[in-house]
C-alpha cells in the first residue's frame, strides 16, 4: 500500500487528507517509483478548488503533477526517454498524475534521469515549472539580443524563466516585490517593482523598447502593462491571466480551457532541463519543504503568492 493526498470535497486546503492506496504491479512500459520529493504547483490547488468543474464523480481527487524517486520495479520494455530504465535509478517523473504519494506506478516515457546535482527536494521542484517556462518562451518566440519582461519573476515558473531568458541572451525585466529584487539581479535580470506606475518604470529600465513579456502571475497590471508596451500582441503569453488575457488577444498558454497545452513543447524540454542542472546553469530554487501529511500547509503557503522558488512535499 502507499500513502496518497487526495481531495474528499472541492474547496479549500482543508478538504486534503491522505489515505492509503494499493500500488500495483508495474505492466509492459510502466515502473514503480519510491517518491522521494513532489512539487507543489499552483495548478495542483486550482483542480480541488473547482475552478475545472465540481463533478462529484471524480471525488476522491489525487494531486501532484511531478515527482522525484528511485525506480523500484520495471515492466517488460520499460524504456524512457534517455533509454531503458533499471531498479536503482533515481528519476524525475513529469508528468507524474497523484504524485502527491509514497510510491508511483507511471509510464516509463514519464521518466527522465535525475541530475545527481540536485537534491530530492530540487529534483522534485524542477520540471512543471520548467517546461512551462520553456513554453512560455517558445510561444513568444524569444531571441538573443531582445528584452523580455517576465511578471511574476520571483515565483516557481519566473525563476525558471528569468534564467533561461537570460540563457538564450536576452535581456530581462522582471517584476517583483523588493524584497526579492536582490535574488533577480543575482540571476541576471534587472528587477522592476509591480504597482502603480509599473509601464513607466519599465520604459526607464528599457529604454530602447520591450520586444516580447511573460505573464505569470495573472493579474490586470500584468496583461495591461505587458499589451501597452509590446507592439506584436502574438509576443505576449499568459499562462494565468485567461480572461483578460483573451479580451486582450494575447497567447493563453497551459491547462485551462482554451489554452494552448503546449505539449509537444513541454514533453521535449525535459531533457533539456536535466541537462541543464546537471551542467550547473540552472539553479533550483526551493522555498520550503513540508510532509506529505502537511499537504494543506504547502498549498496555504503557496496561495499567499509571497513565495520564492518551489514547495515540495516530502514523503
Amino acid at each position: 500500500m502507499s500513502e496518497a493526498v487526495v481531495a474528499s470535497a472541492y474547496g479549500g486546503p482543508e478538504v486534503l487528507s491522505v489515505i492509503d492506496v494499493a500500488v500495483p504491479d508495474p505492466g509492459p512500459g510502466q515502473v514503480r517509483i519510491a517518491v522521494r520529493a513532489a512539487g507543489v504547483n499552483p495548478f495542483d490547488q486550482k483542480v480541488y478548488s473547482g475552478a475545472f468543474g465540481t463533478d462529484p464523480a471524480k471525488l476522491p481527487l489525487r494531486l501532484g503533477v511531478e515527482a522525484a524517486g528511485v525506480v523500484t520495479a520495471v515492466g517488460a520494455d520499460a524504456t524512457g526517454p534517455a533509454g531503458p530504465v533499471e531498479v536503482g535509478d533515481e528519476v524525475i517523473v513529469y508528468p507524474a498524475p497523484g504524485a502527491y504519494a509514497t510510491e508511483l506506478v507511471v509510464p516509463a516515457s514519464s521518466v527522465v534521469p535525475k541530475p545527481t546535482v540536485l537534491s530530492w527536494e530540487q529534483a522534485g521542484g524542477l520540471m512543471a515549472a520548467g517546461v512551462t517556462a520553456v513554453h512560455v518562451l517558445e510561444a513568444i518566440g524569444l531571441s538573443k539580443d531582445e528584452t523580455v519582461l517576465i511578471h511574476g519573476a520571483a515565483g516557481g515558473v519566473g525563476l525558471m524563466a528569468v534564467q533561461l531568458a537570460v540563457a538564450r541572451g536576452a535581456t530581462v525585466l522582471g517584476t517583483a516585490s523588493a524584497a526579492k529584487h536582490d535574488l533577480l539581479r543575482d540571476l541576471g535580470a534587472t528587477p522592476v517593482a509591480y504597482g502603480p506606475g509599473l509601464a513607466d518604470r519599465v520604459r526607464a529600465a528599457a529604454p530602447e523598447g520591450v520586444d516580447a513579456a511573460a505573464d505569470l502571475v495573472g493579474t490586470d497590471e500584468a496583461v495591461d502593462v505587458s499589451v501597452e508596451l509590446v507592439a506584436d500582441r502574438s509576443r505576449i503569453a499568459t499562462i494565468a491571466g485567461f480572461a483578460r488575457g483573451a479580451q486582450a488577444g494575447i497567447k493563453l498558454l497551459g491547462g485551462s480551457p482554451g489554452a494552448d497545452p503546449g505539449r509537444a513543447i513541454r514533453t521535449a524540454a525535459r531533457l533539456r532541463l536535466t541537462e541543464a542542472a546537471e551542467a550547473g546553469r540552472l539553479r533550483v530554487l526551493i522555498a520550503g519543504s513540508h510532509p506529505l501529511r502537511e499537504a494543506a500547509a504547502a498549498h496555504r503557503q503557496i496561495m499567499t503568492g509571497r513565495t520564492s522558488g518551489k514547495i515540495v512535499l516530502v514523503p
